[in-house]
């Protein structure tokens, strides 16, 4: 790829200098759908428990480029042919490949756009920008969908050792100043190659695997399922689910243009169109804050009381445990509630509810992580390993969580 007038450096402080190759991913990068990115918190609402975590989407979009950029040049030196068209594709689709989440990420995911996830979002961006670049964007397409016939190159933007988590771990590592995180991406991609068209991880890169699978765990006990981050975000999604209600009912609610858009519009629409498109196209985290401060003046008890709390960080308590919450217990607790506040039922449900996490850091059944041993042969990167605790990392953790107010 040819260096020309619209080359330009970026300064990431994870990798440091990040090179745009082209016009082409130069355009891409500076078009308004990607610059939205620069407005959408990468980890929800985690800067609430992690005072650093306020990277975004646009962060995580080139750094992942940064990874592919480097993952083509290793394949191409052992031997791999990637073609110019196959890697400005590569590099296209890993910048866009999250270019369809929302507001704060996956906290809001399926609840301001009901059923539909950022994965399909990301399609019909995808597909909006093939047209206005004449089709350029096919190959790329193609890939994101899985169905390009070099299959490996699908697994390098959505598989289990993909270029979006080497760089989300290190990224996230590094702005919550969690070490367990800090996986050496770049080493592990100097450990890739291609066997019958499967991406692979030469023998010698094992340990670099086990770390980064025990990292992956870790990460999201310490960080992504942080009890702090999962009851914010959990008060988050039932603010909305509020506003909706009310607005349903009829009631006028302070909202940006996109945003009341979103809350007008019934859950049980699962058509995404070209105009649900253009709204979602500049709907951001500031909407969504903005919304919160104005309904925390608002005559609802519930939506007022849920933004303040949101706003002021006095969350509610939570309790996990390892078996599910008893009944009889969420409804104790609900019925304090009710007494002490003079709530609903319902309303009171917005206060105190109950439901589970899980946590799988390695999944056998899907996209393996395959070594390629010395002898050309190709095993499970689980069977391979004389660590028992990877085969532990490969099974579902489920805990269940009671949420209330302090003081009950």
């Amino acid at each position: 790829m040819a260096a020309n007038s619209k080359l330009k450096i970026i300064n990431d402080p994870i990798y440091g200098f990040i090179s745009i190759p082209n016009d082409f991913i130069f355009e891409l990068m500076e078009h308004p759908y990607f610059q939205r990115l620069r407005r959408i918190t990468q980890m929800g609402l985690s800067y609430l428990v992690y005072p650093g975590a306020h990277h975004t989407r646009f962060h995580h979009a080139l750094g992942a480029m940064f990874l592919m950029q480097r993952a083509i040049q290793v394949l191409k030196f052992k031997g791999t042919e990637i073609c110019l068209e196959e890697e400005e594709a590569l590099l296209a689709v890993i910048m866009l490949h999250d270019i369809g989440h929302g507001p704060f990420s996956h906290t809001l995911e399926n609840s301001i756009v009901g059923g539909i996830g950022h994965e399909k979002i990301s399609l019909h961006f995808m597909n909006s920008l093939n047209q206005q670049f004449g089709g350029r964007l096919d190959l790329a397409i193609q890939i994101f969908q899985n169905r390009y016939p070099r299959k490996f190159m699908h697994q390098l933007v959505s598989g289990q050792l993909d270029m979006d988590r080497l760089d989300y771990l290190r990224r996230d590592s590094f702005f919550t100043g969690v070490a367990e995180g800090n996986i050496n991406s770049q080493r592990l991609i100097a450990m890739l190659n291609v066997k019958a068209d499967q991406l692979v991880v030469e023998e010698k890169g094992i340990y670099s695997v086990e770390k980064f699978l025990v990292a992956r765990r870790l990460m999201y006990w310490q960080v992504y399922l942080h009890k702090t981050s999962l009851v914010a975000e959990q008060l988050l999604l039932h603010l909305v689910k509020r506003a909706k209600y009310l607005m349903s009912k009829g009631e006028s609610l302070p909202a940006s243009h996109a945003l009341k858009y979103f809350l007008e519009r019934p859950s049980t629409i699962d058509v995404f169109d070209a105009h649900d498109l253009e709204c979602f196209s500049v709907l951001d985290d500031f909407d969504v804050m903005a919304a919160v401060k104005a309904w925390a003046l608002e005559k609802d008890t519930v939506l007022s009381r849920l933004s303040t709390m949101l706003l002021q960080r006095n969350l509610l308590k939570i309790k996990i445990k390892n078996e599910p919450i008893p009944l009889v217990k969420f409804k104790e607790k609900l019925k304090e509630v009710i007494l002490q506040h003079n709530l609903s039922e319902d309303e009171a449900s917005y206060f105190v509810f109950r439901g589970e996490i899980s946590n799988q850091a390695y999944r056998m059944d899907k996209d393996n992580i395959n070594l390629l041993k010395k002898n050309g042969k190709v095993i499970d990167v689980a069977r391979a390993s004389d660590q028992l605790n990877l085969e532990a990392l490969a099974k579902e953790v489920v805990k269940y969580y009671l949420c209330y107010p302090k003081g009950h």
